[in-house]
């Protein structure tokens, strides 16, 4: 199970110019992947896999029009290499809308695994910044600097707000125990309960007069 914690974020200017710059990538990569594959699967009739788009991003790359690609967090462009595979996988089943072209004037977000990132007691550390950035921490029981996050999405809305997502993988729930009384049939016993002259028997539910 996954928790998700969303608080504000407050990058510094320089941080935001990288983010802003991170976001660019992000959204070149997902566009251009999108119409390579498309262009494929109409010129070649052949589905297009991870690997192929990896190995793409990494040509990309080494080009004189796309070597800007290099200049942010590899991380944020393999997860968006990544989200896409996924979002294809999940339209050939039926259950999501075939995927779109991103642009810039929506949500715009860059997705963070444990390698481009470090939360330590100044604050969150992402790759290529030179400075913690401010997060408004709003959970007062929860030590952020001992958060274990699997991955942190960073994102801004339309409107120009920033905001930290912090995903973290916990167990899940025990199941609840067996019921007072249950016997190994599933059949409750009366069951005791006490009060201050001493015990009585309460009447079980589902057994018959």
């Amino acid at each position: 199970m996954r928790t998700a914690y969303k608080a504000r974020a407050y990058p510094d200017p320089e941080q935001a110019t990288l983010l802003r710059r991170t976001f660019g990538c992000v959204r070149v990569v997902w566009n251009k992947t999108l119409a390579d594959r498309q262009r494929r699967y109409t010129t070649e009739q052949k589905s297009t896999s991870y690997k192929d788009t990896d190995a793409a991003l990494s040509e990309w790359k080494k080009t004189e029009e796309l070597a800007f690609l290099g200049e942010v967090s590899s991380v944020p462009l393999q997860q968006t290499l990544r989200h896409q595979h996924a979002a294809f996988q999940s339209f050939f089943k039926g259950v999501a809308k075939y995927p779109r072209f991103k642009n810039r004037h929506s949500r715009q977000s860059a997705h963070y695994t444990r390698s481009a990132f470090r939360i330590k007691p100044d604050g969150l550390w992402l790759a290529k910044t030179t400075a913690p950035m401010k997060v408004a921490w709003s959970w007062p029981d929860i030590d952020l600097a001992t958060l274990d996050p699997t991955m942190v999405i960073v994102s801004r809305e339309a409107d120009g707000r920033w905001f930290v997502t912090f995903a973290v993988d916990t167990t899940d729930p025990a199941p609840p125990p067996e019921a007072p009384g249950a016997d190994a049939e599933g059949i409750e016993q009366p069951r005791q309960t006490t009060f201050e002259g001493g015990t009585q028997a309460l009447p079980c539910p589902r057994c018959p007069p």
